[in-house]
């Protein structure tokens, strides 16, 4: 008998709530192009830690911290809020770019060993990144938006 162990696919728990609310931003995001992806300022908030790695999900309670806050109102003029919906890690390319990061970082030959040596070679790691890669993370946009489509808000691929 031929037996594989594979790892479960992690998706998050997705109300029924949150499928109508993805479907209809996906449903509003629809006809965007590359284009228009092109000009989304990418963010997230991740955690890294020496020996234990994480990272905090979009829409997660920091990101509404009063500091997060006040800094969105202080800059509001520079650029246009664009809203994520809950329960939408799939969505956003920066969770493709810090699991990039997080292997980078574990595939060091010599591993950090102070909050500063992670910083750095996380710095470091960042600017290693092939345009090309982050290019192809952004032209996948459309494709994720049409996935979420045709699973009516459910979980995708991505």
């Amino acid at each position: 008998m031929d037996s594989q162990s594979r790892r479960p696919t992690l998706v998050p728990l997705l109300t029924a709530r949150h499928k109508a609310l993805l479907l209809s931003w996906a449903r509003q995001h629809y006809n965007w192009t590359v284009d228009d992806w092109k000009h989304v300022a990418w963010s997230d908030e991740s955690r890294f830690q020496l020996y234990r790695t994480y990272a905090r999900q979009d829409n997660a309670t920091s990101h509404a911290s009063r500091v997060a806050t006040k800094w969105l109102q202080e800059h509001s003029s520079d650029f246009r809020h664009f809203h994520w919906p809950l329960k939408s890690p799939n969505m956003n390319i920066i969770e493709d770019i810090r699991d990039a990061l997080l292997h980078a970082v574990e595939n060091r030959s010599q591993p950090p060993r102070t909050p500063m040596d992670l910083w750095t070679v996380l710095k470091d790691e960042w600017c290693e990144l092939p345009p090309r890669y982050l290019q192809t993370l952004v032209e996948s946009m459309p494709h994720r938006v049409a996935a979420l489509l045709c699973v009516r808000g459910g979980p995708t691929r991505y």
